[in-house]
């Protein structure tokens, strides 16, 4: 078992060269991360001005919160205890086969995309203290999930079509199970 983190600059490319759709699919999710507000990023100047290296300073005070054992203990728990119900498992095959039908979508969302949504939805279950998985638990990750796996067709670029609000439409044409 690994972990990878990773960061894209969506600004400058140069020497850099975009992944693959195979290895995007890999990832479970896509996080943004906006800039800092202004005020933290003032102090985050002063601090380094200061001759202070805050990232450093943040590393160096990093103490593991969960050992390997029992991060392989939790991850089991969430994979044996966290229901799935039948209807969930349709809700999320059909909200991923949908961006696999969508005109403006060239490569849709697969079977990865799928189960990191199935997978994703039982711990968001487990967190929030729960043994099954409910429609809210899916939804809030379909875009984290969805976003780096489609490709948009070159006349949806074009046009100007965001992918967020592309996902939107898709996820409100399908029912939400009750």
């Amino acid at each position: 078992m690994f972990t990878v983190f990773a960061t894209q600059n969506p600004v400058e490319l140069e020497g850099t060269y975009p992944l693959p759709e195979a290895q995007r699919d890999r990832f479970l999710f896509k996080i943004n991360i906006d800039f800092p507000e202004a005020d933290d990023e003032a102090r985050m100047l002063e601090e380094y001005a200061a001759g202070r290296r805050l990232h450093d300073e943040i590393v160096a005070s990093l103490e593991p919160v969960i050992s390997a054992d029992e991060l392989l203990r939790a991850r089991k728990i969430v994979a044996t205890q966290v229901r799935v119900e039948p209807h969930i498992i349709r809700y999320i095959q059909e909200l991923v086969s949908r961006t696999r039908r969508d005109e403006a979508v060239q490569i849709g969302a697969g079977p990865r995309a799928s189960l990191a949504l199935l997978e994703g939805s039982r711990a968001a279950a487990a967190l929030n203290g729960r043994d099954f998985i409910t429609p809210d638990d899916v939804k809030s990750l379909l875009m984290p999930v969805l976003v780096h796996r489609i490709t948009l067709t070159p006349e949806a670029e074009m046009e100007g079509l965001a992918l967020d609000d592309l996902l939107k439409r898709i996820f409100e044409q399908v029912e939400v199970p009750r």
